[in-house]
Protein backbone atom coordinates (compact mmCIF):
# COMPACT_ATOMS: atom_id res chain seq x y z
CA UNK A 1 0.00 0.00 0.00
CA UNK A 2 1.24 3.72 -1.20
CA UNK A 3 0.75 7.02 0.40
CA UNK A 4 1.27 10.61 -1.21
CA UNK A 5 3.07 12.60 1.54
CA UNK A 6 1.56 16.06 0.87
CA UNK A 7 3.16 17.58 -2.23
CA UNK A 8 5.71 20.17 -2.17
CA UNK A 9 4.86 23.89 -2.80
CA UNK A 10 8.31 25.11 -3.06
CA UNK A 11 10.55 24.51 -6.53
CA UNK A 12 13.60 22.93 -5.97
CA UNK A 13 15.94 25.70 -6.84
CA UNK A 14 14.62 27.91 -4.49
CA UNK A 15 14.00 25.93 -1.57
CA UNK A 16 17.83 24.55 -2.13
CA UNK A 17 18.23 28.63 -1.17
CA UNK A 18 15.32 29.20 1.27
CA UNK A 19 18.09 30.08 3.89
CA UNK A 20 20.21 32.26 2.20
CA UNK A 21 17.08 34.01 1.37
CA UNK A 22 15.86 33.99 5.03
CA UNK A 23 19.10 35.83 5.50
CA UNK A 24 18.67 38.51 2.92
CA UNK A 25 15.37 39.14 4.37
CA UNK A 26 16.48 39.95 7.90
CA UNK A 27 19.71 41.72 6.40
CA UNK A 28 17.07 43.94 5.02
CA UNK A 29 14.48 43.53 8.81
CA UNK A 30 17.66 44.96 11.01
CA UNK A 31 18.47 47.81 8.67
CA UNK A 32 14.65 49.13 9.33
CA UNK A 33 14.61 48.04 13.04
CA UNK A 34 18.25 49.18 14.14
CA UNK A 35 17.75 52.49 12.90
CA UNK A 36 14.89 52.79 15.54
CA UNK A 37 17.24 51.21 18.00
CA UNK A 38 20.47 53.48 17.30
CA UNK A 39 17.74 56.55 17.40
CA UNK A 40 16.76 55.91 21.06
CA UNK A 41 20.42 56.26 22.11
CA UNK A 42 21.16 58.98 19.93
CA UNK A 43 18.08 60.99 21.71
CA UNK A 44 20.20 62.60 24.36
CA UNK A 45 22.74 64.34 21.38
CA UNK A 46 20.30 65.08 19.33
CA UNK A 47 18.32 66.91 21.91
CA UNK A 48 21.62 68.64 22.95
CA UNK A 49 22.14 72.35 21.53
CA UNK A 50 24.52 72.73 18.53
CA UNK A 51 27.85 71.87 17.57
CA UNK A 52 26.60 68.44 19.90
CA UNK A 53 23.55 68.12 18.37
CA UNK A 54 20.60 70.36 16.67
CA UNK A 55 18.71 71.40 19.77
CA UNK A 56 15.79 68.87 19.41
CA UNK A 57 13.22 69.58 22.30
CA UNK A 58 11.05 66.22 24.17
CA UNK A 59 8.43 67.04 21.22
CA UNK A 60 10.76 67.08 18.67
CA UNK A 61 12.60 63.74 19.78
CA UNK A 62 8.95 62.26 19.71
CA UNK A 63 8.16 63.33 16.11
CA UNK A 64 11.39 62.28 14.82
CA UNK A 65 10.10 58.92 15.72
CA UNK A 66 6.31 59.41 14.89
CA UNK A 67 7.11 60.76 11.71
CA UNK A 68 8.33 57.53 10.63
CA UNK A 69 6.37 55.45 12.20
CA UNK A 70 2.92 57.04 11.21
CA UNK A 71 3.82 57.10 7.33
CA UNK A 72 5.29 53.59 7.98
CA UNK A 73 1.74 52.60 8.95
CA UNK A 74 -0.21 54.37 6.96
CA UNK A 75 1.31 52.98 4.01
CA UNK A 76 1.61 49.71 4.68
CA UNK A 77 -1.83 48.94 3.17
CA UNK A 78 -0.98 50.39 -0.06
CA UNK A 79 2.52 48.92 0.31
CA UNK A 80 0.91 45.31 0.72
CA UNK A 81 -0.83 45.88 -2.28
CA UNK A 82 2.06 47.40 -4.53
CA UNK A 83 3.99 44.15 -4.11
CA UNK A 84 1.17 41.47 -4.22
CA UNK A 85 0.47 43.47 -7.65
CA UNK A 86 3.72 44.24 -9.07
CA UNK A 87 5.82 42.06 -7.32
CA UNK A 88 6.89 41.43 -4.16
CA UNK A 89 10.58 41.42 -4.79
CA UNK A 90 10.16 44.88 -6.67
CA UNK A 91 8.69 46.19 -3.91
CA UNK A 92 11.45 45.00 -1.38
CA UNK A 93 14.03 46.22 -3.80
CA UNK A 94 12.24 49.89 -4.11
CA UNK A 95 11.83 50.28 -0.42
CA UNK A 96 15.93 49.23 0.19
CA UNK A 97 16.75 52.44 -1.92
CA UNK A 98 14.65 54.57 -1.14
CA UNK A 99 15.49 54.00 2.90
CA UNK A 100 18.90 54.36 2.07
CA UNK A 101 18.50 57.85 0.56
CA UNK A 102 16.52 58.98 3.10
CA UNK A 103 18.86 57.49 6.01
CA UNK A 104 22.14 59.73 4.14
CA UNK A 105 19.56 62.78 4.13
CA UNK A 106 18.98 62.36 7.76
CA UNK A 107 22.78 62.61 8.40
CA UNK A 108 22.73 65.79 6.92
CA UNK A 109 19.92 67.49 8.17
CA UNK A 110 20.39 70.59 10.27
CA UNK A 111 17.44 71.04 12.10
CA UNK A 112 14.74 69.62 13.95
CA UNK A 113 12.18 70.11 11.00
CA UNK A 114 14.52 68.73 8.07
CA UNK A 115 15.21 65.63 10.59
CA UNK A 116 11.66 65.05 10.99
CA UNK A 117 10.82 65.31 7.34
CA UNK A 118 14.19 63.15 6.47
CA UNK A 119 12.56 60.82 8.89
CA UNK A 120 8.96 60.12 7.22
CA UNK A 121 10.93 59.79 3.94
CA UNK A 122 12.43 56.76 5.73
CA UNK A 123 9.07 55.62 6.57
CA UNK A 124 8.07 55.15 2.93
CA UNK A 125 11.25 53.03 2.22
CA UNK A 126 10.59 51.11 5.15
CA UNK A 127 6.42 50.31 4.36
CA UNK A 128 7.58 49.32 0.87
CA UNK A 129 9.94 46.81 2.21
CA UNK A 130 8.88 45.60 5.58
CA UNK A 131 5.46 43.97 4.21
CA UNK A 132 7.52 42.07 1.26
CA UNK A 133 9.83 40.48 4.00
CA UNK A 134 7.12 37.67 5.53
CA UNK A 135 5.49 38.00 2.45
CA UNK A 136 8.45 35.83 0.39
CA UNK A 137 8.79 34.11 3.73
CA UNK A 138 5.43 32.90 3.71
CA UNK A 139 6.35 32.28 -0.37
CA UNK A 140 9.71 30.28 0.44
CA UNK A 141 9.51 28.16 2.66
CA UNK A 142 6.95 25.01 3.05
CA UNK A 143 4.70 24.58 5.54
CA UNK A 144 6.49 22.71 8.14
CA UNK A 145 9.28 25.21 7.64
CA UNK A 146 7.31 28.66 8.17
CA UNK A 147 7.08 28.80 11.89
CA UNK A 148 10.87 27.95 12.47
CA UNK A 149 11.46 30.77 10.03
CA UNK A 150 9.36 33.29 11.44
CA UNK A 151 10.87 32.60 14.62
CA UNK A 152 13.98 33.69 13.04
CA UNK A 153 12.68 36.83 11.49
CA UNK A 154 10.69 37.66 15.06
CA UNK A 155 14.25 37.35 16.53
CA UNK A 156 15.99 39.07 13.81
CA UNK A 157 14.20 42.15 15.66
CA UNK A 158 16.12 41.22 19.16
CA UNK A 159 19.72 40.76 17.00
CA UNK A 160 18.73 44.79 15.96
CA UNK A 161 17.70 45.73 19.36
CA UNK A 162 21.13 44.29 20.30
CA UNK A 163 23.42 45.79 18.10
CA UNK A 164 21.56 49.22 17.30
CA UNK A 165 22.14 50.72 21.11
CA UNK A 166 25.76 49.27 20.79
CA UNK A 167 26.48 50.68 17.47
CA UNK A 168 24.89 53.75 18.37
CA UNK A 169 26.96 53.94 21.75
CA UNK A 170 29.95 53.73 19.91
CA UNK A 171 29.07 56.24 16.49
CA UNK A 172 27.99 58.99 19.09
CA UNK A 173 31.14 58.47 21.17
CA UNK A 174 33.44 59.21 18.06
CA UNK A 175 31.29 60.48 15.49
CA UNK A 176 28.81 63.04 15.24
CA UNK A 177 25.29 62.21 15.96
CA UNK A 178 24.64 61.74 12.18
CA UNK A 179 26.24 59.24 11.84
CA UNK A 180 23.68 56.91 13.54
CA UNK A 181 22.07 57.15 10.05
CA UNK A 182 24.73 56.82 7.72
CA UNK A 183 25.33 53.47 8.86
CA UNK A 184 22.46 52.47 7.40
CA UNK A 185 23.56 53.41 3.51
CA UNK A 186 26.52 50.44 3.33
CA UNK A 187 24.05 47.72 4.71
CA UNK A 188 21.36 48.78 1.91
CA UNK A 189 23.65 48.53 -0.50
CA UNK A 190 24.96 44.84 0.46
CA UNK A 191 21.12 43.88 0.81
CA UNK A 192 20.62 45.69 -2.68
CA UNK A 193 23.38 43.40 -4.21
CA UNK A 194 21.92 39.94 -1.97
CA UNK A 195 18.33 40.75 -2.88
CA UNK A 196 18.98 41.09 -6.53
CA UNK A 197 20.95 37.43 -6.76
CA UNK A 198 18.84 35.70 -3.83
CA UNK A 199 15.12 36.69 -4.13
CA UNK A 200 12.23 35.07 -6.15
CA UNK A 201 10.04 37.25 -7.37
CA UNK A 202 5.81 36.56 -6.45
CA UNK A 203 2.68 38.13 -7.19
CA UNK A 204 -0.84 37.74 -5.71
CA UNK A 205 -2.51 36.15 -9.01
CA UNK A 206 -5.69 38.28 -8.54
CA UNK A 207 -4.96 41.79 -6.62
CA UNK A 208 -7.14 44.17 -5.78
CA UNK A 209 -7.54 47.95 -6.71
CA UNK A 210 -5.63 50.71 -4.97
CA UNK A 211 -7.57 51.99 -2.09
CA UNK A 212 -6.42 55.74 -2.03
CA UNK A 213 -9.18 57.14 0.20
CA UNK A 214 -8.93 54.49 2.66
CA UNK A 215 -4.86 55.33 2.85
CA UNK A 216 -5.45 58.86 3.24
CA UNK A 217 -8.07 58.31 6.32
CA UNK A 218 -5.79 55.98 7.95
CA UNK A 219 -2.89 58.46 8.16
CA UNK A 220 -5.20 61.54 8.62
CA UNK A 221 -6.36 59.73 11.38
CA UNK A 222 -3.54 58.26 13.42
CA UNK A 223 -1.47 61.38 12.79
CA UNK A 224 -3.55 63.51 14.71
CA UNK A 225 -4.90 61.26 17.53
CA UNK A 226 -1.31 61.12 18.13
CA UNK A 227 -0.80 65.05 17.43
CA UNK A 228 -3.22 65.66 20.09
CA UNK A 229 -1.84 63.24 22.48
CA UNK A 230 1.32 64.83 22.21
CA UNK A 231 -0.24 67.95 22.22
CA UNK A 232 -1.63 66.66 25.66
CA UNK A 233 1.20 66.42 27.08
CA UNK A 234 3.67 69.08 26.48
CA UNK A 235 0.48 71.20 27.40
CA UNK A 236 0.22 69.12 30.54
CA UNK A 237 -3.31 69.68 29.87
CA UNK A 238 -5.53 67.27 27.81
CA UNK A 239 -8.65 69.10 27.85
CA UNK A 240 -7.45 71.94 26.14
CA UNK A 241 -8.72 72.39 22.44
CA UNK A 242 -5.66 72.00 20.90
CA UNK A 243 -5.43 68.44 23.00
CA UNK A 244 -9.07 67.21 22.19
CA UNK A 245 -9.84 68.83 19.01
CA UNK A 246 -6.91 67.15 17.13
CA UNK A 247 -7.57 63.55 18.86
CA UNK A 248 -11.41 63.96 18.15
CA UNK A 249 -10.79 64.55 14.50
CA UNK A 250 -8.68 61.27 14.19
CA UNK A 251 -11.28 59.33 16.29
CA UNK A 252 -13.74 60.34 13.38
CA UNK A 253 -11.37 59.93 10.51
CA UNK A 254 -10.24 56.36 11.93
CA UNK A 255 -13.93 55.20 12.23
CA UNK A 256 -14.82 56.73 8.49
CA UNK A 257 -11.80 54.77 7.61
CA UNK A 258 -12.95 51.69 9.18
CA UNK A 259 -16.97 52.52 7.12
CA UNK A 260 -15.64 53.19 3.94
CA UNK A 261 -13.23 49.86 4.29
CA UNK A 262 -16.43 47.97 5.33
CA UNK A 263 -18.25 48.98 1.68
CA UNK A 264 -15.41 49.08 -0.65
CA UNK A 265 -15.41 46.63 -2.85
CA UNK A 266 -10.92 46.67 -2.75
CA UNK A 267 -10.38 47.80 0.69
CA UNK A 268 -7.20 48.23 1.26
CA UNK A 269 -7.95 46.73 5.08
CA UNK A 270 -10.88 43.79 4.52
CA UNK A 271 -12.75 44.67 7.60
CA UNK A 272 -14.14 41.31 7.34
CA UNK A 273 -11.11 39.77 8.52
CA UNK A 274 -11.03 41.20 12.25
CA UNK A 275 -14.11 38.59 12.27
CA UNK A 276 -11.35 36.07 12.45
CA UNK A 277 -11.20 35.79 16.67
CA UNK A 278 -7.47 34.26 16.19
CA UNK A 279 -6.48 36.81 13.92
CA UNK A 280 -8.04 40.13 15.75
CA UNK A 281 -6.18 38.87 19.12
CA UNK A 282 -3.18 38.12 17.67
CA UNK A 283 -3.23 42.17 16.12
CA UNK A 284 -3.94 42.98 18.91
CA UNK A 285 -1.62 41.30 21.28
CA UNK A 286 0.88 42.51 19.19
CA UNK A 287 -0.18 46.49 19.44
CA UNK A 288 -0.04 45.86 22.60
CA UNK A 289 3.75 44.69 23.03
CA UNK A 290 4.74 47.08 21.09
CA UNK A 291 3.37 49.86 22.68
CA UNK A 292 4.97 48.79 25.86
CA UNK A 293 8.05 48.21 24.17
CA UNK A 294 8.96 51.43 22.82
CA UNK A 295 7.18 53.34 25.67
CA UNK A 296 9.99 51.59 28.04
CA UNK A 297 12.74 52.04 25.22
CA UNK A 298 11.96 55.67 25.29
CA UNK A 299 12.12 56.49 28.69
CA UNK A 300 14.50 53.86 29.89
CA UNK A 301 17.23 55.76 27.69
CA UNK A 302 16.88 59.12 29.94
CA UNK A 303 16.38 56.89 32.91
CA UNK A 304 20.05 55.37 32.29
CA UNK A 305 21.41 58.53 30.18
CA UNK A 306 20.29 61.62 32.63
CA UNK A 307 19.77 60.14 36.03
CA UNK A 308 22.35 57.79 35.84
CA UNK A 309 24.63 59.37 34.10
CA UNK A 310 26.01 56.53 31.83
CA UNK A 311 27.38 56.98 28.33
CA UNK A 312 25.78 56.28 25.11
CA UNK A 313 27.84 53.10 25.01
CA UNK A 314 27.28 52.10 28.26
CA UNK A 315 23.39 52.81 27.95
CA UNK A 316 23.51 50.33 24.85
CA UNK A 317 25.02 47.78 26.57
CA UNK A 318 22.68 48.07 29.22
CA UNK A 319 19.68 47.26 26.55
CA UNK A 320 21.52 44.59 25.88
CA UNK A 321 19.89 41.78 27.63
CA UNK A 322 17.06 42.63 26.38
CA UNK A 323 17.79 41.83 22.62
CA UNK A 324 20.05 38.94 23.72
CA UNK A 325 17.23 36.74 25.61
CA UNK A 326 14.57 38.17 22.36
CA UNK A 327 17.31 36.25 20.33
CA UNK A 328 18.08 33.13 21.76
CA UNK A 329 14.38 32.39 22.75
CA UNK A 330 12.13 33.71 19.88
CA UNK A 331 13.28 30.84 17.01
CA UNK A 332 12.79 28.52 20.01
CA UNK A 333 9.38 29.74 20.56
CA UNK A 334 7.84 27.37 18.41
CA UNK A 335 9.24 24.35 20.52
CA UNK A 336 7.12 25.76 23.78
CA UNK A 337 3.73 26.17 21.71
CA UNK A 338 4.55 22.44 20.87
CA UNK A 339 4.35 21.44 23.82
CA UNK A 340 1.62 24.43 25.52
CA UNK A 341 0.10 25.91 22.99
CA UNK A 342 -0.16 29.48 21.49
CA UNK A 343 -2.74 30.66 24.53
CA UNK A 344 -0.32 29.62 27.13
CA UNK A 345 2.56 30.47 26.04
CA UNK A 346 1.55 33.93 24.36
CA UNK A 347 -0.09 34.66 27.98
CA UNK A 348 2.71 33.91 29.73
CA UNK A 349 5.10 35.98 27.87
CA UNK A 350 3.12 38.60 28.86
CA UNK A 351 2.90 37.96 31.95
CA UNK A 352 6.98 37.90 32.31
CA UNK A 353 6.60 41.39 30.35
CA UNK A 354 4.19 42.47 33.14
CA UNK A 355 6.44 41.63 35.75
CA UNK A 356 9.59 43.48 34.06
CA UNK A 357 7.12 46.51 33.94
CA UNK A 358 6.22 46.67 37.70
CA UNK A 359 10.23 46.17 38.02
CA UNK A 360 10.50 49.02 36.91
CA UNK A 361 8.73 50.80 39.38
CA UNK A 362 11.02 49.52 41.96
CA UNK A 363 13.95 51.67 40.54
CA UNK A 364 15.54 54.64 42.33
CA UNK A 365 18.87 56.68 41.50
CA UNK A 366 20.74 54.35 43.64
CA UNK A 367 19.33 50.85 42.48
CA UNK A 368 21.87 48.38 41.79
CA UNK A 369 22.74 48.14 38.17
CA UNK A 370 22.08 44.74 37.81
CA UNK A 371 18.45 45.10 38.48
CA UNK A 372 18.13 46.21 35.37
CA UNK A 373 20.29 43.51 33.59
CA UNK A 374 17.63 40.88 35.33
CA UNK A 375 14.62 43.33 33.95
CA UNK A 376 16.16 43.33 30.57
CA UNK A 377 16.49 39.60 30.33
CA UNK A 378 13.04 39.06 31.61
CA UNK A 379 11.30 41.27 29.18
CA UNK A 380 12.93 40.21 26.22
CA UNK A 381 12.03 36.28 27.69
CA UNK A 382 8.49 37.07 27.13
CA UNK A 383 8.51 39.01 24.20
CA UNK A 384 10.34 36.30 22.30
CA UNK A 385 7.42 33.62 23.40
CA UNK A 386 4.97 36.52 22.04
CA UNK A 387 6.07 37.95 18.65
CA UNK A 388 6.61 34.51 16.83
CA UNK A 389 3.66 32.25 17.79
CA UNK A 390 1.02 35.70 16.99
CA UNK A 391 2.72 36.10 14.01
CA UNK A 392 2.60 32.59 12.50
CA UNK A 393 -1.56 33.17 13.94
CA UNK A 394 -1.83 35.84 11.66
CA UNK A 395 -0.41 34.88 8.51
CA UNK A 396 -2.51 31.41 9.07
CA UNK A 397 -5.74 33.11 9.51
CA UNK A 398 -5.70 34.37 6.10
CA UNK A 399 -6.38 32.94 2.25
CA UNK A 400 -3.35 31.98 1.70
CA UNK A 401 -3.15 34.32 -1.51
CA UNK A 402 -2.92 37.28 0.79
CA UNK A 403 0.32 36.64 2.66
CA UNK A 404 1.56 40.47 1.35
CA UNK A 405 -1.82 42.21 3.02
CA UNK A 406 -1.13 39.65 5.81
CA UNK A 407 2.38 40.93 6.33
CA UNK A 408 1.01 44.79 6.08
CA UNK A 409 -1.58 44.28 8.66
CA UNK A 410 1.35 42.71 11.36
CA UNK A 411 3.53 45.15 10.58
CA UNK A 412 1.15 48.02 11.00
CA UNK A 413 -0.25 46.71 14.19
CA UNK A 414 3.51 46.53 15.37
CA UNK A 415 4.11 49.86 14.40
CA UNK A 416 1.26 51.24 15.05
CA UNK A 417 1.15 49.94 18.49
CA UNK A 418 5.43 51.26 18.77
CA UNK A 419 4.04 54.78 17.73
CA UNK A 420 1.19 55.28 20.33
CA UNK A 421 3.70 53.96 22.95
CA UNK A 422 5.98 56.56 22.10
CA UNK A 423 3.01 59.40 21.80
CA UNK A 424 0.65 58.23 25.08
CA UNK A 425 3.30 57.45 26.94
CA UNK A 426 5.69 59.82 25.97
CA UNK A 427 2.84 62.23 26.56
CA UNK A 428 2.05 60.76 30.63
CA UNK A 429 5.80 61.03 31.17
CA UNK A 430 5.98 64.74 29.90
CA UNK A 431 2.96 65.72 31.90
CA UNK A 432 3.74 64.10 35.26
CA UNK A 433 7.27 65.07 34.88
CA UNK A 434 5.62 69.09 34.76
CA UNK A 435 3.66 68.32 37.64
CA UNK A 436 5.94 67.32 39.54
CA UNK A 437 8.59 70.19 38.83
CA UNK A 438 6.19 72.84 39.42
CA UNK A 439 6.92 74.56 42.46
CA UNK A 440 10.73 74.55 41.74
CA UNK A 441 9.58 75.94 38.37
CA UNK A 442 7.47 78.82 39.31
CA UNK A 443 11.49 79.84 41.34
CA UNK A 444 12.40 80.43 37.43
CA UNK A 445 13.46 84.31 36.73
CA UNK A 446 11.51 84.47 33.47
CA UNK A 447 8.04 82.58 31.90
CA UNK A 448 10.16 81.54 28.71
CA UNK A 449 12.72 79.67 31.31
CA UNK A 450 10.08 78.02 33.18
CA UNK A 451 8.08 76.92 29.95
CA UNK A 452 11.76 75.54 28.61
CA UNK A 453 12.76 73.63 31.51
CA UNK A 454 9.23 72.29 31.56
CA UNK A 455 9.52 70.35 28.59
CA UNK A 456 11.68 67.06 29.95
CA UNK A 457 14.09 66.26 31.99
CA UNK A 458 17.32 66.95 29.73
CA UNK A 459 15.83 70.71 29.10
CA UNK A 460 15.38 70.99 32.67
CA UNK A 461 18.97 70.11 33.02
CA UNK A 462 19.96 72.59 29.84
CA UNK A 463 18.45 75.30 31.62
CA UNK A 464 20.16 74.61 35.27
CA UNK A 465 23.81 74.43 33.54
CA UNK A 466 22.70 78.48 31.65
CA UNK A 467 21.88 79.53 35.34
CA UNK A 468 25.35 78.37 36.77
CA UNK A 469 25.70 77.65 40.22
CA UNK A 470 21.78 78.42 41.18
CA UNK A 471 20.82 76.09 38.67
CA UNK A 472 21.95 72.95 40.41
CA UNK A 473 19.47 73.01 43.25
CA UNK A 474 16.97 71.85 39.90
CA UNK A 475 19.15 68.72 39.53
CA UNK A 476 17.86 66.73 42.38
CA UNK A 477 14.23 67.52 42.03
CA UNK A 478 14.49 66.62 38.65
CA UNK A 479 15.94 63.11 38.83
CA UNK A 480 12.73 62.51 41.61
CA UNK A 481 10.53 63.75 39.26
CA UNK A 482 11.30 62.15 36.67
CA UNK A 483 11.90 58.62 38.44
CA UNK A 484 8.23 59.43 39.92
CA UNK A 485 6.42 59.77 36.12
CA UNK A 486 8.95 56.86 35.14
CA UNK A 487 7.53 54.61 37.98
CA UNK A 488 4.15 56.43 36.55
CA UNK A 489 4.77 55.13 32.87
CA UNK A 490 5.88 51.57 34.01
CA UNK A 491 2.34 51.06 36.26
CA UNK A 492 0.54 52.01 33.09
CA UNK A 493 2.55 49.70 30.93
CA UNK A 494 2.19 46.97 32.87
CA UNK A 495 -1.50 47.47 33.52
CA UNK A 496 -2.11 47.19 29.71
CA UNK A 497 0.06 44.06 29.36
CA UNK A 498 -1.58 42.30 32.13
CA UNK A 499 -5.10 43.36 29.70
CA UNK A 500 -3.02 42.24 27.01
CA UNK A 501 -2.22 38.84 28.92
CA UNK A 502 -5.92 37.82 29.53
CA UNK A 503 -7.07 38.65 25.63
CA UNK A 504 -4.36 36.74 24.54
CA UNK A 505 -5.82 33.74 27.18
CA UNK A 506 -8.97 34.21 26.31
CA UNK A 507 -8.80 34.60 22.68
CA UNK A 508 -6.25 32.73 21.31
CA UNK A 509 -5.84 29.04 20.73
CA UNK A 510 -4.95 26.46 22.72
CA UNK A 511 -3.54 23.50 20.27
CA UNK A 512 -3.00 24.11 16.55
CA UNK A 513 -3.59 21.12 14.02
CA UNK A 514 -0.18 19.53 13.06
CA UNK A 515 1.89 21.43 9.84
CA UNK A 516 0.40 25.05 10.49
CA UNK A 517 -0.91 27.42 13.36
CA UNK A 518 -4.44 27.60 12.21
CA UNK A 519 -6.70 26.71 9.68
CA UNK A 520 -7.42 29.25 6.97
CA UNK A 521 -10.58 30.34 6.02
CA UNK A 522 -13.41 27.84 4.45
CA UNK A 523 -11.98 26.73 1.14
CA UNK A 524 -8.37 27.47 1.46
CA UNK A 525 -5.30 25.92 2.52
CA UNK A 526 -4.98 27.63 6.00
CA UNK A 527 -0.91 28.76 6.60
CA UNK A 528 0.64 26.31 4.70
CA UNK A 529 -1.10 27.56 1.80
CA UNK A 530 0.05 30.83 2.62
CA UNK A 531 3.68 29.70 1.59
CA UNK A 532 2.52 29.67 -1.98
CA UNK A 533 1.48 33.05 -1.51
CA UNK A 534 -1.30 31.94 -4.16
CA UNK A 535 0.47 31.52 -7.57
CA UNK A 536 3.41 28.76 -7.91
CA UNK A 537 6.61 30.46 -8.11
CA UNK A 538 9.42 31.16 -11.45
CA UNK A 539 10.67 27.70 -12.53
CA UNK A 540 7.99 25.96 -11.07
CA UNK A 541 6.59 23.67 -13.36
CA UNK A 542 4.19 21.40 -11.45
CA UNK A 543 3.03 20.83 -7.98
CA UNK A 544 6.01 18.22 -6.66
CA UNK A 545 9.50 19.78 -6.27
CA UNK A 546 10.21 16.23 -6.33
CA UNK A 547 8.57 12.73 -5.97
CA UNK A 548 7.57 12.33 -1.98
CA UNK A 549 6.04 8.68 -1.69
CA UNK A 550 5.86 6.72 0.99
CA UNK A 551 6.05 2.68 0.68
CA UNK A 552 4.23 0.72 3.73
Amino acid sequence: MTTAAAPPRVPEAIHRRRWAILGTLVLALLVVVLDNSILNVAMKTIASPAPTGIGASQSDLEWSINSYTLVFAGLLFTSGLLGDRFGRKRALLAGMAVFGIASLLSAMASTPAELIGYRALMGVGGALAMPATLAIIMNVFERSEQPKAIGIWAGAVGLAIAIGPITGGLLIEHFWWGSVFLINVPVVIVALVAMVLLVPESKDPKPGRLDPIGVLLSIIGLVALIYGIIKGGELADFTVVEAWGPVLLGVLALAAFVVFESRTESPALDISWFRNRVFSASVVVIGVVFFGLMGVSFFGVFYIQSVREYTALQAGLLMLPLAVAQLLFAPRARLVVDRFGVRATCAGGMVLMTAGFLGYMLLSATTPIWVLVVLGLLMGTGMAHVMPPVTVAIMGSLPREKAGAGSAVNNTFRQVGGSLGVAVLGAVLSAVYRDGMSDRLAQLPTEELREKAGESLEATRAVAGRLGEKGQDLIGPANDSFIHAMHVVAGLSAGILAVGALLAWFLLPGRVPAGGPAGGPAGQDGPGAAAAGGQRLPGQSGPDRKSAVADA
